[in-house]
């Protein structure tokens, strides 16, 4: 049990189990989506500002390439060379790559 559980102060284990949680969320989220930019400990002694600062950056980054990603998508500028169950769409893979792929 933590010592700072007392309800005098606010803090009951569901809330400091709560704020644990995302604590450790978004630790995780940095050294995920950071790319190796960053160790667990580095980011877990960083400064509570700096920490948050780097999240809403990284997350601001990931929301931008997605929407690029969608509207690329939506212009139809890329083709899916494989279905979902991993079946190949030979047609497609020919226009990719004309006179390189074969099939039988």
């Amino acid at each position: 049990m933590y010592r700072l559980t007392c309800p005098f102060f606010g803090l009951t284990p569901e809330t400091v189990s709560q704020a644990r949680m995302n604590l450790f969320s978004e630790i995780h989220e940095i050294l995920f989506h950071g790319q190796g930019g960053y160790d667990y400990n580095t980011v877990y002694n960083m400064p509570l500002w700096l920490r948050k600062f780097t999240f809403s950056k990284l997350q601001d980054y990931y929301t931008k390439q997605n929407e690029q990603m969608k509207a690329a998508s939506k212009k139809g500028g890329s083709t899916t060379l494989m279905d979902s169950s991993g079946n190949t769409n030979k047609a497609e893979a020919l226009k990719a790559s004309p006179g390189k792929v074969q099939y039988k």
